[in-house]
């Protein structure tokens, strides 16, 4: 609002001066409109500029100085020149001076974001309390980990939630389909848990970007205007973010980091759910949903036991432990099960012996 009143103001102070100086001698009335034309296209000028960010605006500068120098140059060349007229000469300077401008103006501001102004020191870093946004991905808020991540300090600041992601969440809620409405609702709720968590600022952005179509690319474009990260858990937002110059927090590399470390030849406890692909192999999961495949673990299926590693492989799906349970375990284990075995009785009947102590004790009785 306080932005709006000095652009009216700036807009007053051009008709005021249009009115007592009356530029090219013009009518009162012609004046000020062409001062009240000339004020509208400074504050769409100043609009348009409020959107670039720092690199385009340095190197549109420095694109229209050079501009401007090679213009000068050339207007050396064309002065020296003979003409028939001298306002032809005058004028040919004028177009080369525009037109250098113009072409140093454009190429400047397009080759502006492969600048590096770090080598400017802290010139333009604002040390005292620049604030630190992360821009929340809808994939990211449906999710949910982001809110125990909040709940534990590891996020802090002010998180951004855009008015085209929150769109985007209520068409979901409002779906047809149970499992979508039902993720849809869960963003929602999760939105009001990371609210609550302490050190977060939940900030709601009402920009948008009608020309671009697809919400990954408005994020991209809302994160280069305020200079903030994504977070996201979305693979292919995080390459084009990357691609893009935008820093991206992924959840899902945050959960492979924190993933514990197993060594071959150290011991854990796994529960074999079901039998592997191999003969006599156990597969187990740990709680991060790590495969453990244990050989010589198919008949203790249902139970816990305990696995020596023997290696681990790491692939682009994600990690694999392999194990191997001891024979001797598994031998000790069968021994403390009732041993049974098949005897003939002098009638020609098969009879199954529950224990060795019970065969003993009959064959004492007979």
């Amino acid at each position: 609002m306080d932005l709006w009143i000095i652009r009216a103001l700036l807009l007053v102070a051009i008709l005021v001066s249009g009115y007592f100086v009356r530029p090219f001698a013009l009518p009162t009335p012609y004046a000020l409109g062409f001062c009240g034309a000339l004020g509208l296209f400074i504050v769409l000028a100043e609009l348009r500029i409020r959107k670039l960010s720092l690199k385009t605006l340095i190197g549109a500068a420095v694109g229209s100085i050079l501009g401007i120098i090679g213009a000068s140059l050339i207007s050396i060349i064309i002065g020296r020149m003979d003409f028939s007229r001298s306002d032809t000469g005058t004028f040919a300077q004028i177009l080369v001076l525009i037109l250098m401008a113009y072409v140093g103006l454009v190429s400047g501001a397009s080759k502006g974001e492969y600048l590096d102004i770090s080598i400017l020191g802290g010139l333009f870093s604002d040390r005292g309390g620049r604030k630190s946004y992360k821009i929340l991905d809808t994939s990211v808020i449906i999710d949910g980990r982001v809110a125990d991540i909040c709940k534990a300090g590891f996020l802090e600041g002010t998180l951004v939630v855009p008015h085209f992601v929150l769109r985007e969440l209520q068409q979901i809620a409002d779906s047809a389909d149970s499992i979508k409405r039902n993720r849809g609702r869960r963003g929602l709720d999760i939105l009001e848990k990371v609210k609550s968590a302490p050190g977060v600022t939940v900030q709601i952005v009402e920009k948008d970007y009608p020309e671009v179509k697809e919400v990954d690319l408005k994020l991209i474009e809302l994160a280069k205007e305020m200079g903030a990260k994504i977070v996201t858990n979305d693979f292919n937002l995080n390459k084009v973010s990357q691609l893009r110059g935008v820093d991206v927090l992924n959840i899902n590399e945050l959960a492979n980091a924190l993933k514990p470390v197993v060594l071959p030849g150290e011991t854990m406890k796994v529960f074999i759910l079901k039998e592997g692909k191999e003969y006599n192999q156990g597969v187990a999961y740990l709680d991060d949903g790590t495969m453990v495949v244990v050989d010589n673990a198919r008949r203790m299926i249902g139970k816990t036991i305990a696995t020596q590693v023997t290696s681990v492989l790491q692939t682009t799906a994600g990690k694999m432990i392999f194990g191997r349970f001891p024979e001797e375990a598994e031998s000790s284990s069968a021994a403390q099960r009732p041993e049974r075995r098949t005897y003939e009785k002098p009638g020609g009947n098969s009879v199954v012996e529950e224990d060795r102590d019970r065969l003993r004790d009959s064959s004492q009785r007979r």
